[in-house]
């Protein structure tokens, strides 16, 4: 093989290697060193196939004149030009593989976990939305009958279209009960293995479950691959905040939480989109199993990035790693270890893995002075309420319910399902901006008494349309699935997520996270599961049941769950010690002065007890030696 060289001025020639024959482009030769010295290698000749390069290489071409994309006439031949700037690109991604962090520190590198971070939520957004979709294409279809009941060989079979919805639920909603068990499996996986092997191995499990699916040609191969996929999503959803919150600051943790609901409904929205393209191949099963598998891309490239990206300095030390845990830290803040703030921090870390030592899961029960089955039953509820409130009866089903207005044998609901995800997605940004100046109770409120609002105006149209025939009811169920989404979006989409976090102490976090995160994911799947079958069965009465679940929620939220903006968990553990029952929590909250600020700074007049209790921390830091017999009774 021999390089290709481009002269400046005289364009290219060929330079043979040693042991090859002599072979030219075009018979130049450079009469200057500096031109030599100028020459580009651009391309190989293989001199012993003795063909001459001009009939098959591509050539890198950078005289002016020429236009990005020009094909470039070699002789009798043509070779197309090589991008050059993807050339450079993938250099640098050699690069940065090769070094630590890829490279990357201080605020880049933050970006770069949380880029990662949100990546995977959007992951878990196209997986949610994705099936859906799929469920009225006739090429699905024809592999998967028995979750068809609109087939109309059994228009006049109430029992056989009974069965196949309870079939289709069992099949949807197989991915949730995945995730279920991912979740718990976490529990018991993720700290031996440390964040970003759990990570890691979450991804491999997504990719064989989406493998399985998009090659599946029976229900069972199917079932099997959504209960797969859900495992490693599962897994992944329970690792991916609690890393990102241990690699991020403190000011960044809540909006962080707030966009990665925001990357849920993106990832809803793509699939969608992915969906509606797709479904115009028509009966090519191309338009379901290509949908099925490109989630893959997302998971690996998470898989290929996470190993290259630091572990969280909170899971270093909880192994007696201290002194990788200030490198990541140092990496993190871009400051030499040496730095006081950068020493500051691991103390910070030390004295948190000592006090979440302190806790076990039979704390979670405990009813001491500061009311901890109190709190852990809060988060629970809140993670219940946004899953029985009613949004995934429209994230999973969305196409059949458009379908439900007359629209059936065209892509038009897909069309409208994509419209419904995209205002879904931009409704999302909403809380980020508002959610520290309005606070979390009246969001909650908000959210709640929209969303009752909206599946009453749901039932009443959908009777309508069902049993008047009124082409206008139609409009209005098209019109508030929509302004249902954006309800949802504004008070509750990532509200689930911070406010377990905010509400319980950090003794008993990370058993409590395990134990709400498992709350979601099973009435998640209790919802999805009975949705077909509630349709089927009770038509318009499923708006109704819903419509009641999110009116009850309203008063239990306004009576029972206190604000947690701009409180420390400090703050959270004198509101509860004051409170000597369920109903006065509340007001606790209100009356509770602040010690922070807006912007997170601690008030002039709480300063001295922050040194006081600094001091105090400075000399109760358990050593490295005794931390190796004191490890914790819990995965967080």
């Amino acid at each position: 093989m021999g390089p290709f060289l481009i002269s400046p001025s005289q364009g290219p020639k060929f330079s043979p290697v040693a042991g090859g024959r002599r072979g030219e482009v075009h018979r130049h030769k450079p009469h200057r060193c500096r031109e030599e010295a100028e020459m580009k290698v651009v391309g190989l000749y293989d001199i012993n196939a003795g063909e001459r390069a001009t009939d098959f290489q591509p050539l890198l071409h950078s005289q002016k004149g020429r236009t990005k994309g020009e094909i470039i006439k070699t002789g009798k031949n043509y070779g197309r030009r090589l991008n050059w700037e993807f050339g450079l690109f993938a250099l640098c991604v050699v690069v940065m593989l090769g070094e630590k962090f890829m490279g990357l520190r201080g605020r880049t590198l933050n970006l770069a976990i949380s880029s990662l971070g949100s990546l995977d939520f959007f992951l878990f957004g196209y997986d949610q939305g994705v099936t859906g979709g799929l469920l009225d294409l006739p090429s699905f279809n024809k592999y998967f009958p028995s979750i068809d009941p609109l087939d109309p060989l059994i228009k006049n079979d109430p029992v056989a279209q009974s069965q196949r919805s309870s079939n289709q639920g069992i099949t949807v909603a197989a991915y949730n009960l995945g995730c279920f068990l991912g979740a718990i499996l976490t529990i018991f996986i993720g700290n031996p293995l440390g964040r970003r092997r759990t990570i890691f191995t979450g991804c491999i499990i997504m990719s064989i479950g989406a493998l399985l699916q998009c090659t599946s040609y029976h229900l069972p191969h199917l079932i099997v691959g959504r209960i797969v996929t859900g495992i490693g999503n599962g897994i992944n959803t329970s690792t991916v905040p609690t890393w990102q919150s241990e690699t991020a600051k403190s000011h960044d943790r809540g909006k962080l939480i707030m966009i990665e609901g925001a990357l849920i409904t993106g990832g809803i929205t793509f699939s969608y989109w992915v969906n509606y393209g797709f479904a115009w191949i028509g009966e090519n099963e191309v338009a379901w199993r290509f949908p099925l598998a490109f989630q893959i891309s997302f998971a690996m490239i998470i898989f290929c990035s996470i190993l290259n990206l630091p572990e969280s300095p909170r899971w270093l030390v909880m192994q007696n790693r201290q002194d990788d845990a200030l490198d990541i830290l140092e990496a993190l803040n871009d400051m030499p270890r040496e730095n006081p703030a950068i020493k500051a921090e691991l103390e910070a870390i030390e004295a948190t893995v000592q006090e979440m030592s302190k806790g076990s899961y039979r704390s979670l029960f405990q009813m001491s002075e500061y009311r901890e089955f109190h709190r852990v039953v809060l988060a629970y509820v809140v993670q219940m309420y946004q899953q029985i409130s009613g949004i995934n009866l429209i994230t999973y089903y969305a196409p059949q319910l458009y379908s439900q207005i007359g629209l059936a044998g065209s892509n038009l609901p897909k069309l409208l399902a994509a419209c419904n995800g995209t205002e879904y997605f931009m409704a999302s940004f909403i809380p980020i901006y508002i959610i520290e100046k309005v606070g979390r109770r009246p969001l909650m409120l908000f959210g709640a008494a929209g969303m009752s609002i909206s599946m009453a105006v749901l039932a009443g149209s959908n009777y309508r349309l069902t049993y008047l025939d009124d082409s206008k009811a139609g409009i209005a169920q098209a019109i508030f699935l929509f302004v249902f989404n954006t309800f949802f979006a504004i008070g509750w989409l990532g509200m689930t997520w911070l406010y377990p976090a905010e509400i319980v102490p950090l003794r008993i976090r990370a058993p409590t996270n395990a134990l709400s995160t498992s709350a979601n994911w099973i009435f998640n799947f209790m919802v999805v599961m009975i949705t077909p079958v509630a349709f089927d069965s009770i038509g318009y009465k499923t708006y109704v049941i819903f419509a009641v679940i999110n009116a009850f929620i309203f008063p239990t939220v306004y009576f029972f769950f206190p604000e947690t903006r701009y409180r420390s968990l400090e703050e959270m553990d004198s509101i509860f010690k004051k409170s000597t029952n369920v109903f006065n929590a509340v007001t606790n909250s209100i009356k509770e002065p602040y010690r922070y600020n807006k912007h997170g700074q601690l008030k002039p007049e709480y300063l001295e007890d922050a040194i006081r209790y600094r001091s105090t921390i400075d000399h109760t830091i358990p050593t490295a030696e005794h931390d190796s017999d004191t490890t914790s009774e819990f995965k967080d």
